[in-house]
């Protein structure tokens, strides 16, 4: 099993470079595990408290929870995923049952700022993009998945979702093996890093794993 972790800013195109290796590999040989899933189960604190909350900070997320699915994955053992709601900031009480597969793509903002995430991973991807790209892909999805208006998208990004990246996303990138620019648009990048899969899968090895 290679396990792949997919980072990079929010709205940098990470979505789109998963769906692309999806795409390159046999029909169900890709499991992907979206960091936003493991959210911390916050039911407990008011909605207006849970508004407030910052999401873009690795303590938000639990990672001992995706630690753990990942192991069990790579032990041959399925998962329940946990699925989380972006209106109400809290977990839901349905999961996903995901099977353990050749390749296991876990993609979010923050998947490279935890060392024992990141010691797990084959192949580690940062997606880049410039900032104001970023933004307008975050006000697109925000508005129409999230129920957001775009002032409250704009206010997010000053308070919360720049400093953040600055302060924890874009560090993470000196831990990436590959670079990937220009987001989902770099068709050769892509490419490359799906060659590199398909190579380490038709000869049974896995990546050398870099502890950083």
């Amino acid at each position: 099993m290679l396990i792949i972790g997919i980072a990079g800013g929010t709205g940098s195109g990470k979505t789109t470079v998963v769906k692309k290796i999806i795409e390159s590999l046999p029909k169900g040989e890709v499991t992907v595990i979206p960091q936003d899933s493991y959210y911390n189960d916050n039911a407990h604190i008011p909605l207006e408290e849970r508004l407030k909350m910052n999401y873009d900070e690795p303590a938000s997320i639990e990672w001992t929870l995706l630690c753990k699915h990942l192991a069990d994955l790579r032990a041959g053992k399925k998962v329940e995923r946990p699925c989380y709601d972006f209106i109400t900031c809290s977990r839901l009480a349905e999961t996903v049952t995901l099977p353990p597969r050749d390749v296991v793509v876990v993609e979010g903002i923050l998947v490279l700022t935890d060392k024992p995430l990141r010691d797990m991973m084959d192949v580690k991807v940062f997606v880049d993009a410039d900032a104001d790209e970023r933004l307008i892909r975050v006000i697109e999805r925000d508005c129409i998945e999230r129920g957001r208006t775009p002032q409250m998208v704009i206010d997010r990004y000053r308070e919360t979702l720049k400093p953040m990246h600055e302060l924890y996303i874009e560090p993470s990138k000196r831990y990436a093996d590959l670079i990937v620019p220009q987001g989902g648009n770099n068709n050769v990048a892509i490419m490359l890093l799906t060659d590199y899969i398909r190579s380490l899968l038709s000869t049974g090895c896995n990546h050398t794993k870099v502890r950083q």
